[in-house]
């Protein structure tokens, strides 16, 4: 009737179905993988014994000594991470923009890479253009539960898989001056910062007047772990 042969509009067809099963795929993955990088969770006062410790430094030049980093400091932010984990990688810019705009009024933040090497580590910090001092406590996959990491996220009552990221802050009114631990009770977030919240806090502790930040809505994964080094993830680049 309209001069359209069978071919022609079977080859139409197919192609108006397969245009729309690209456009769902891509729609679908886009929800997953923006579900998958919250994690959030918000700052919990906790106690327990926050052990001092000294380690190497990512990027060389010998170790840190957390004592010693957190002294004549205000607030101090220390954030453990795998190098391979999307919810670190969907964290990491924000704590980097906390380290850069609060820096100079008392905050300082340090990094603790777990469960890779060395080397990956440094690799994804370049790609990640993360500025704030990194040490690492441990390089294999094989000490996952063997850290003190995996040791204060159970006592905290995190039940992640890999707790990638796990965030504490130090007060320097609750640092021990001497001894193994660090600090007896501290606020801690079990999971990826949420950043409103944790805004509000770094003003109020840092002496700053309040500002209205817009809220965010924290959003949690219902089932699985997606920090899991076996899962490949598309990385994230700073905005």
């Amino acid at each position: 009737m309209f001069g359209i042969s069978e071919d022609s509009l079977s080859s139409a067809v197919e192609e108006f179905i397969m245009k729309g099963i690209f456009a769902a795929a891509i729609v679908l993955f886009a929800f997953t993988f923006s579900f998958a990088q919250n994690e959030q969770a918000p700052i919990v006062e906790k106690q327990f014994d926050y052990k001092n410790w000294s380690y190497k430094n990512v990027r060389g030049g010998g170790e840190v000594d957390l004592r010693d980093f957190a002294r004549d400091k205000k607030l101090v932010l220390v954030v453990y991470f795998a190098p391979w984990c999307p919810n670190w990688k969907h964290e990491a810019p924000f704590a980097e923009k906390l380290y850069e705009k609060y820096r100079g009024a008392g905050l300082d933040v340090i990094g603790v890479g777990e469960y890779d090497t060395a080397d990956a580590m440094k690799t994804g910090l370049d790609a990640l253009k993360i500025m704030f001092p990194v040490v690492y406590e441990s390089e294999s996959r094989d000490a996952k539960q063997k850290t003190p990491h995996y040791d204060y996220r159970k006592q905290t009552g995190d039940t992640r898989s890999w707790g990638s990221p796990w965030n504490i802050f130090l007060l320097p009114g609750h640092i021990e001056k001497k001894g193994d631990v660090l600090t007896k009770n501290a606020p801690v977030v079990n999971g990826e910062l949420i950043e409103a919240d944790v805004e509000k806090y770094v003003r109020e502790k840092l002496g700053l007047p309040a500002v209205e930040v817009a809220a965010t809505e924290p959003t949690k994964k219902k089932e699985i772990e997606v920090c899991d080094p076996a899962t490949s993830s598309t990385s994230l680049k700073k905005p």
